[in-house]
């Protein structure tokens, strides 16, 4: 990514690109819109983009479908806008892999921080791993395929990740061996802070466990740390150990 991130705003509603775009222009960063998915395309075919702005409800093809269709061939960042009186649309947002959502209306300033906290996710990797090893991860056995974006097991089975899971692994093999704290991996997988009660960390981590074949009342991968959050228990590399 060059210095100064090149931001894609895809919205219908022409007042909001313009505002966005002016406003991130104004703040550090480079904008190109786009109206729907067609030019959206257009934009990905002709600009080197950083990460997209998708707004959910779109004419023709929606949000959720744009950002299904990315995924299958990019792991370009995606912070996806929603309507805040639909939960069950974030969500979906989130499986079907966006990179973090803001609920309508917003202020340009709060897009801005979350912006920015996800080109810092992206852009981390495990230390002393150069970016053009970091292909694929390995642990125990099993390899994460940053590409793909899915998991291969022992014997060489693919195992299908949703978006969410795929990040929240993610996040756990940069930081082995590492207790963090449900608010810090709310915070690493979607850029907002815990709410009171949210149990939404808990459920992902099961769900994970699941996929990895993790014992539930003895995970030996991902680990309970009592009081504190979780733990990836395992060594993690870029390359296959011998």
């Amino acid at each position: 990514m060059e210095s100064t991130p090149h931001i894609l705003v895809v919205d219908d509603d022409r007042e909001i690109r313009t505002l966005l775009a002016e406003y991130l222009d104004g703040n550090g960063c480079r904008t190109a819109t786009a109206a729907n998915g067609a030019e959206m395309r257009h934009v990905l075919d002709i600009s080197r983009i950083d990460l997209i702005v998708l707004d959910l409800t779109l004419p023709g093809e929606d949000g959720l479908t744009l950002c299904r269709d990315l995924r299958a061939h990019s792991n370009l960042p995606v912070i996806m806008l929603t309507a805040r009186s639909a939960p069950l649309d974030r969500i979906l947002g989130l499986e079907m892999g966006a990179d973090d959502y803001l609920p309508k209306p917003f202020e340009p300033r709060e897009l801005l921080a979350r912006i920015r906290s996800v080109l810092r996710r992206t852009l981390a990797l495990p230390p002393g791993m150069a970016a053009s090893a970091a292909t694929s991860l390995y642990f125990s056995g099993w390899v994460l395929d940053l590409t793909a974006r899915h998991l291969i097991n022992p014997q060489g089975v693919v195992v299908a990740l949703s978006g969410a899971e795929f990040r929240l692994l993610k996040i756990f093999l940069e930081h082995p061996n590492r207790v963090l704290s449900r608010e810090q991996l709310l915070n690493l997988t979607q850029g907002r802070d815990a709410e009171p009660f949210d149990r939404s960390i808990d459920l992902q981590v099961s769900r994970l466990r699941q996929k990895l074949a993790e014992d539930a009342r003895s995970p030996q991968l991902i680990k309970t740390v009592r009081n504190e959050g979780y733990v990836l228990a395992a060594s993690v590399t870029a390359e296959p150990q011998a």
